[in-house]
């Protein structure tokens, strides 16, 4: 979570620890007891959406060092294909026209490419094989695609669960906030004559400001040179 979302969530569990401590002071089942367990409840989610987010986050970062390592692999495979074409079109002129490399870094041109190597190298296997590509080349090159396929898939899955956790907790927190003023009238009315009760509630319920940065310190002035 972001740092104002921490800071709510925070004030959420403070405020679920003042009904916590004061559920006799209310009536059983009345309306504050079901604010400060509906409260509960958003803490609860809070917590699940943020385990949610993080995990998405992770997923994410590991999907984008799987794709890098997947992203060499092809690019390998490719580059032998194409350095082996050449030397093929010794003899069989324009072969090398059908292994160009992709240009640029585009992971979708990469792919498309890499399926074009595998389909127009399968009935051309002999000859590569006999330039010493190993035999199975083949199969290494379909399963470095399915890899680059499978890391962008991991990749934009973990982006997506994060991204839906971030604008879950974004919806819970409003729904705590609209708990939190109902609360305030209700425990105010409550304690209007209990000044040190309502110094607690509004000690649970104040949401913390971001610590303000420290601007950076001015040059000090050049010191003149003596006379």
């Amino acid at each position: 979570m972001e740092d104002t979302q921490n800071r709510r969530h925070q004030m959420f569990v403070r405020v679920k620890g003042f009904g916590d401590a004061h559920a006799g002071d209310f009536a059983p089942g009345g309306l504050a007891i079901r604010l400060f367990a509906n409260l509960s409840g958003i803490v609860t989610q809070l917590d699940n959406h943020a385990a949610a987010e993080t995990s998405g986050r992770g997923t994410a970062r590991e999907g984008t060092s799987t794709r890098a390592e997947a992203r060499d692999a092809l690019r390998d495979d490719l580059e032998t294909i194409n350095r082996t074409a050449r030397a093929m079109a010794e003899d069989t002129p324009g072969i090398d026209e059908k292994f160009r490399l992709p240009r640029g870094n585009n992971d979708q041109n990469l792919l498309s490419a890499a399926r074009a190597f595998a389909a127009d190298a399968a009935p051309l296997s002999a000859q590569f094989i006999s330039h010493e590509m190993p035999a199975d080349f083949l199969t290494d090159l379909n399963t470095d695609i399915t890899n680059m396929e499978a890391a962008i898939s991991r990749q934009a899955s973990g982006v997506g669960d994060h991204v839906s956790a971030g604008a879950a907790i974004d919806e819970t927190i409003d729904e705590g906030m609209v708990i939190v003023r109902k609360l305030d009238a209700i425990v105010r009315n409550r304690y209007e004559n209990d000044q040190a009760t309502l110094a607690e509630w509004t000690s649970a319920s104040h949401t913390e400001r971001s610590p303000r940065r420290k601007a950076p310190a001015a040059p000090s002035a050049p010191t003149p040179p003596a006379p």
